[in-house]
């Protein structure tokens, strides 16, 4: 039996009732526009946070923070933060972790000030071997994450406690004094030297800092190897099919964290005057919480630099304004705590829709 063509109504109906479908399923409400906009954009709800935190303690402390002076000292105390916080980032964004950066970081410094005083090298010369050092550390980590195939976790949890041991072991647990370093290598201090901007007051090193993530930011979405670098994070087994260099990517991201490590050692240093074995014990932790309130998805593939050190800032400026305040420095730690978990229901929020 013969089936009868259809219709140029029923045609008609049937493209109406499919351009119907395609219609319902392109609709998006309110709520998946504005996490479609937030995956588009990590570093936007850290802005946000970041304005609203300087206008809240604006009011409630009032002229005591809301002045240039306060809030470039704020910009001043998370130097060594935000710059340990670029090398995390770097890390984090290829689905990975680095716990041993402060112990690269006081590695380094350890290895400047120990070359230029003690074995009387040139400035300049105890300060590449110190840059050379974070570079050495950070390629361990890499290599043995690449190559080897260990969980970044493990891998940087030994490493933090061989190059910690390394340092105290190296530098006999001792301080090299304030006064020897500016007698004998002034330049290790020179990114603690101080300058005014009408009644703002920056250090070198700070503003070391913001070029530093200026340029990082540029590489990450303008280069390939930047490009390289959130595909790895994002899906390694994508990457590695579309001919991206997996392994190579990784110990280059570990190795360029060690080697900014190592200019936040030289970074402390200006900070302290002096060099000491025992500082920035909290680095890696520090650096971690900037990295997450700075909207970096610690599942990789998404972030920005510049969020990371937005993130640093939010911290100060909560630590200054409840100091400010005079509150219980615990109340810091505190806020801290419900940032980076808030932050991260946020992040595994947005990843879900966006999926």
């Amino acid at each position: 039996m013969s089936q009868s063509l259809p219709t140029k109504t029923q045609s008609t109906q049937e493209a109406t009732a499919g351009d119907a479908v395609a219609s319902f399923e392109a609709r998006h409400g309110p709520l998946d526009r504005i996490q479609h906009v937030l995956h588009g954009n990590p570093t936007l709800v850290p802005v946000l946070v970041l304005l609203v935190s300087i206008l809240f303690f604006g009011v409630i402390v009032g002229s005591r923070f809301f002045n240039p002076l306060t809030l470039t000292l704020i910009l001043q105390q998370v130097t060594i933060v935000g710059i340990v916080g670029v090398a995390q980032t770097l890390v984090i964004l290829t689905a990975g972790i680095d716990l041993s950066v402060g112990a690269i970081m006081v590695l380094s410094s350890v290895i400047m000030g120990q070359f230029a005083v003690s074995y009387g090298l040139p400035a300049p010369l105890a300060l590449a071997c110190g840059l050379a050092v974070g570079t050495i550390c950070g390629l361990i980590n890499g290599f043995l994450v690449a190559f080897v195939r260990l969980p970044p976790f493990i891998v940087t949890l030994g490493t933090w406690f061989v190059f910690e041991a390394t340092n105290f072991i190296y530098s006999a647990n001792e301080t090299i004094r304030a006064q020897d370093v500016q007698a004998n290598a002034s330049l290790l201090q020179f990114l603690g030297t101080t300058f005014r901007l009408g009644g703002a007051v920056f250090t070198y090193g700070a503003v070391f800092m913001v070029l530093l993530v200026a340029v990082l930011w540029y590489v990450l979405n303008h280069t390939a190897w930047g490009r390289h670098v959130y595909a790895v994070g994002d899906d390694p087994d994508a990457a590695r099919l579309s001919g991206i260099p997996l392994s190579r990517t990784l110990i280059a991201v570990y190795a360029v964290g060690g080697f900014i490590c190592a200019l936040a050692g030289w970074a402390i240093i200006g900070r302290l005057g002096s060099v000491s074995p025992t500082s920035g014990y909290e680095a890696n932790i520090q650096a971690i919480t900037a990295v997450v309130i700075g909207g970096t998805s610690l599942f990789g593939g998404r972030g920005s630099v510049v969020g990371t050190l937005v993130g640093a800032l939010i911290v100060g400026v909560f630590a200054m304004g409840l100091r400010i305040w005079g509150t219980d420095p615990q109340w810091t730690r505190l806020t801290v705590g419900a940032l980076i978990v808030a932050a991260v229901a946020a992040d595994q929020w947005i990843r879900k829709v966006s999926a």
